[in-house]
């Protein structure tokens, strides 16, 4: 089943984002894993369906049983071109957990993963809200490397393109080695000869889905 999900807030005013559900899902019987997934800088606007063009929820929305996993997937959308995430994570931290009660997800197992623009915001979230995510991948972000003593302990897999023009290769470097130096599980996953597209790749080629919805908060070290 693939939904939506709305809440107005201040400033902002209505955050929304796309919701998928496995087949014969059941809220009062079943209590799932959640994705959390940030578009990138070209799918902000008030038109859904451009949040589907990439990563989970362009998987999910085709088909809410991908692979057989039974997840809920939650993909919120920036609408103010003005705006990136870094500038509304207090609205998207508050979206995400409204999004959780109302499904019935598993807050053990609420993870967060972000292309390009939904990248960096997946490092400003975990950096800023440690403790409500299990484990978190940015793709072809960036952030701010001196926040990082916040994850400890967190499972990060980071992907880049060694060739990405766009958001440099560094950028993840610089913050993967930061996070490493202060306690956090984290991988960097580099593609050789690979631009700013590394997404397709990690979501696509990898076990990225499946190692997100493996992880749970309670156990991080």
């Amino acid at each position: 089943m693939v939904t939506t999900f709305t809440r107005t807030y201040d400033i902002i005013g209505e955050l929304s984002g796309v919701v998928t559900l496995p087949s014969d899902f059941d809220p009062a019987k079943e209590s799932l894993p959640v994705i959390v997934f940030l578009h990138g800088a070209g799918e902000r606007g008030t038109n859904l369906d451009t949040v589907k063009i990439h990563g989970i929820p362009k998987l999910f929305s085709k088909d809410p049983d991908y692979k057989g996993l039974r997840v809920i997937t939650l993909s919120p959308q920036v609408k103010d071109y003005n705006m990136i995430w870094n500038h509304m994570v207090v609205q998207t931290l508050d979206w995400i957990k409204a999004a959780v009660k109302e499904f019935n997800g598993d807050e053990d197992r609420v993870s967060i993963t972000g292309l390009s623009m939904g990248g960096f915001g997946t490092w400003e979230m975990i950096t800023t809200y440690p403790d409500t995510f299990s484990c978190a991948a940015p793709v072809c972000g960036g952030g701010v490397s001196w926040r990082t003593p916040a994850l400890r302990g967190m499972p990060i897999r980071c992907y880049h393109g060694l060739d990405d023009q766009t958001v440099p290769f560094l950028y993840a470097e610089i913050m993967v080695t930061a996070a490493r130096n202060f306690g956090a599980d984290a991988e960097l996953i580099a593609y050789d000869k690979v631009g700013h597209g590394s997404w397709v790749r990690a979501y696509e080629e990898t076990d990225l889905i499946e190692w997100l919805i493996s992880k749970r908060r309670s156990e991080r070290a």
